[in-house]
C-alpha cells in the first residue's frame, strides 16, 4: 500500500508539474494579444543604476525604463515592470513570465542561442575596478586575486575569459551585491559596467578606480526565439527612436554621452528573427 501511495503521489506531482509548465509556456503572448490585453510586462533590472533601478518613490526608473515606456506607448498599452536578477532574465522571458526584456542585455553568442536580440540600442564597457592603492596595469597583475562579478552576466564572461585562469572569480546574485563585495572587502576587485565607478565613488569617495577595460558590448531588446512579431516590433521601434532623436536624448539624460555608433551586424548574433 505504501509503495502504491508513493507511485500515486509521484504521478500526481508529475502531472501537476507538467500542467504548471504547460500553463506557463502558454502564457507567452503575441504582440496583437498584448495590444488587446492593454498591458505589456517588461523584464528589467531593478538594482543596476542608471540602466534600471527602483527610485525613492518606489517606481522603476532609469535608461531601460524610459526606453520600455516609449515602446509600450508605441504599442498603445500600459507598461508593467518586472524587476529581475541577472541570472533570471532569460528564464523569465522564455517561460512567458515577461513579454519582453529591456534589461541591460549585453549581446553575446551564447545568449543568442536562447533568445532573439533586436538591433543594438545601447553600448557598454566592461572593466576591472579596484582600490586606487592597488597597482594594476595589465591582467597579469591580478593573479591570485579574488574578483567579484554578477553571475551569468557579461562581466562574468569577460572577466573569466581574461583572468579566470590566474584569479579566483566569485559570483554574486546581482550588481548591488557585487559592488558591496568590494566595499566590504570580500573581494579585491570587481568586474563592472561603465557606471560602477560612479556607484563605488558614491559609497566611498576617492577609494576606487577603473583599472583595465576588458570588453566593449552592445545591448539589445530580448524577445523569444522564432517570434517574428516581437522582433519586428522591437526593431521598427529602435529605428523610430533613433530617427526621432528620442534615443539620443535618453542616452544623454542617463549616461551623459552622445549616442554611440552601433554596428550593422555582430558575428553569430542575428538581429532579425528567422
Amino acid at each position: 500500500m505504501q509503495t502504491n501511495r508513493r507511485k500515486f503521489l509521484g504521478i500526481a506531482f508529475a502531472t501537476a508539474a507538467f500542467a504548471t509548465i504547460g500553463a506557463t509556456a502558454a502564457s507567452a503572448a503575441t504582440v496583437e494579444e498584448i495590444k488587446a490585453k492593454g498591458t505589456l510586462v517588461v523584464g528589467i533590472q531593478g538594482d543596476n543604476a542608471p540602466w534600471g533601478f527602483v527610485n525613492t518613490s518606489g517606481k522603476q526608473d532609469g535608461f531601460d525604463a524610459d526606453i520600455a515606456t516609449l515602446f509600450a506607448k508605441q504599442l498603445g498599452v500600459k507598461v508593467e515592470f518586472q524587476p529581475l536578477a541577472v541570472a533570471n532574465r532569460i528564464p523569465a522571458l522564455t517561460t512567458g513570465k515577461v513579454d519582453i526584456l529591456f534589461a541591460t542585455m549585453a549581446m553575446t553568442e551564447e545568449r543568442a542561442k536562447s533568445i532573439q536580440y533586436s538591433k543594438p540600442y545601447a553600448a557598454n564597457t566592461i572593466s576591472l575596478y579596484a582600490a586606487k592603492a592597488d597597482a594594476v596595469k595589465a591582467p597579469a597583475d591580478v593573479a591570485g586575486w579574488e574578483i567579484g562579478v554578477p553571475k551569468s552576466s557579461s562581466q562574468d564572461k569577460a572577466v573569466t575569459d581574461a583572468v579566470g585562469s590566474t584569479a579566483t572569480i566569485r559570483r554574486f546574485d546581482d550588481d548591488a551585491a557585487t559592488i558591496q563585495s568590494l566595499i566590504s572587502g570580500q573581494v579585491k576587485a570587481v568586474g563592472g559596467n561603465q557606471f560602477y565607478g560612479q556607484r563605488l565613488d558614491a559609497a566611498s569617495a576617492g577609494t576606487y578606480e577603473r583599472k583595465i577595460d576588458f570588453l566593449k558590448t552592445y545591448n539589445g531588446v530580448g524577445t523569444r526565439l522564432g517570434e517574428k512579431d516581437w522582433n519586428e516590433a522591437a526593431n521598427s521601434f529602435i529605428d523610430k527612436i533613433k530617427a526621432s532623436g528620442e534615443l539620443a536624448a535618453i542616452t544623454k539624460k542617463w549616461m551623459g554621452i552622445d549616442l554611440p555608433t552601433f554596428p550593422e551586424s555582430i558575428p553569430n548574433i542575428p538581429f532579425t528573427a528567422k
